[in-house]
Formats: structure tokens, sequence, C-alpha cells
């Protein structure tokens, strides 16, 4: 390692110090996690800078019921990712939040008398019953109902976030990525409330198809062509995975930050570093790469602020 061997310096943060000037400390400080975080930085502004990179956005569906929806929403915006990799739940809270509100709640809340309440918990998050069940099935049920309307009798799931962007607004991070051009895909899109509403509209449209098999030639278009390719994930779980597995088509990614508050003592995807893809052939042996072990809604506002003060 090229730091290797140098003096630890202090942290000292003054008044009018901007994040950048932070980090740049820290890249010194020989601190444990926040080194992780500095490297994930730097690897992140290369990879968006990087024309020649196909870039890569994955996170699990949870954090969309959190206020990092409007990070993941900006970065969409801001065209920082070429591809999206979630999961249904992600679709699920886009379109919750949209129509609905979730509630501020604790982790130390008594569940028998939410369940009472009709409220679900998510972590520290409430999401009320009429704000999330019955309105993704109204809406959802809906959307497709126009599509097949129109003759539409397939779809990929890239096919689905698209249409359900369209019918959003500026605050989705679906409505942005259909805005943008950007797919994307979901692999476990049975695994949640619009998974559920996809398979219900079958039961009535028996000649209703949906093709998974489509979102794989979508991602073999875009990974036989890229000359290089980058991730940030967030999370682990059938995103991250899903966006290693296809990067393997192409040897590996070049660029690969992984958030994860998960241990590696269990063999887990979740918990494996980005260095054991390598194994895989999942990231280049070469690769600029990086797993920071902190929990994403607390880190990811203060790394897209640096961020965006880098790159232009």
């Amino acid at each position: 390692m090229t730091n290797q061997g140098r003096p630890v310096k202090d942290i000292s943060v003054k008044k009018d110090d901007s994040i950048n000037m932070i980090f740049d400390q820290m890249s010194k400080s020989g601190g444990f996690e926040s080194r992780n975080l500095v490297d994930g930085l730097n690897i992140l502004s290369s990879m968006v800078e990087d024309k020649q990179c196909l870039k890569f956005l994955s996170f699990v569906g949870a954090v969309i019921s959190t206020g990092l929806r409007g990070i993941i929403k900006d970065m969409i915006k801001n065209k920082m990712c070429d591809v999206v990799i979630t999961t249904c739940g992600a679709l699920d809270h886009d379109v919750a939040r949209h129509y609905s509100n979730y509630l501020e709640g604790s982790f130390t809340l008594d569940d028998s008398k939410l369940a009472d309440e009709g409220i679900h918990r998510l972590g520290n998050v409430l999401v009320p019953l009429k704000s999330y069940g019955p309105l993704i099935e109204e809406k959802v049920q809906a959307f497709l109902q126009k599509e097949y309307s129109k003759g539409r009798k397939e779809m990929s799931t890239h096919d689905v976030c698209k249409i359900i962007g369209s019918n959003l607004d500026e605050d989705s991070f679906l409505y942005w990525a259909d805005k943008n051009n950007i797919p994307v895909i979901v692999p476990g899109i049975m695994d949640g409330a619009v998974g559920s509403q996809i398979w219900m509209f079958t039961q009535k449209h028996n000649d209703f198809r949906l093709n998974v098999a489509a979102d794989g030639d979508l991602l073999s278009g875009l990974i036989f062509k890229a000359k290089k390719s980058g991730a940030l994930m967030i999370g682990g779980g059938i995103s991250k995975h899903h966006t290693l597995w296809w990067n393997q088509y192409r040897d590996g990614l070049d660029y690969a930050v992984y958030i994860t508050t998960a241990q590696e003592f269990d063999g887990s995807l979740s918990g494996a570093l980005v260095r054991e893809a390598i194994s895989w052939g999942k990231v280049t042996q070469n690769a600029k790469q990086t797993t920071i072990h902190a929990e994403a809604t607390t880190i990811l506002p203060f790394l897209y602020s640096a961020l965006l003060s880098r790159v232009k």
C-alpha cells in the first residue's frame, strides 16, 4: 500500500472547513473505517468521471423507506449511474411514499400494539397499512391495466419500473430513472408488494407475461460492450450479487465500492468483502475497490456531498 508507513495525523476541523478538506484529513488519520470511507470517495470520483465506464448503482429496498431515498433519487437525477439494480421493496416504498407518508418511529415500540393500530414497523420507520398494501395494489393494478389496454401483453422488470416511474413525479427515483433512460432491474421482483400485484394481474389476464429473461438481454447488451465497469453497492443480498454476477462476463468490475454492516465470518454474500469477488472473476485483480463497514443512511449523505464537490 502506498500510504503504509506514513505518520498518523490528527484531524482538526475548523468552522469554515469544506467537506473535502475534512475528507482529506481523514485520509491521513490512520482512522480505522474512515480510511475506507475516503478510499470509497476517491474510487467513486474516478468512476463517475470515467466516460468509458458503465456505472452500476445497487441498493436494498429498505433504504427507500428512509430519507436516503432523496440521495438515491439525486444520484439518478444527476446521471451518476447507467444501470440500477435493486429489490422489489424499493419499488414498493417509492410508490407508497409518492402517494402517502411514512412516519418516524423507534426500534423499541411495542409491535403488538402497532399491529392492532394497523401500522407496520421497518426498523424505526413506521409504515401505516393504508399507506402500503392497499395503496400499492390500487396504483400498480391501474398502471398495468393502462398498458395492457394499449395491447402490451409482456414486460420485463425494467419495463415495469419504467412504467411505474412514468406515472410518478420528481420526488421518485423511478421517475428520474425513466426520465434519464436509466434501466432499473429487479431480479427478485416477486418478493414484494409490486411483484404480488403483477402476479394478481396475471390471474385476471392469463395472456399477460413477466419476462425476466429480457432483463438478461438488456444487461448482456450493456456488459459485453463496456470497456470498463464500476459499481456502488449499498447493502448486500440479491441486488449486490446480481451486480457482481453480470460483471463476471466482462472479467469483473474495474471500480467497486460496497457499503455494508454485515460480517464475513458466516460466509454470507452480504458479509463478503469486495475483494472476495476477485476470486470469482466478478471484480478485476487490479480494480480500485473498497468495502466500507458502515450503516448507509449515516454515511451516504456525506459521501455524496463530497462527491458532488469533486466531480464535474
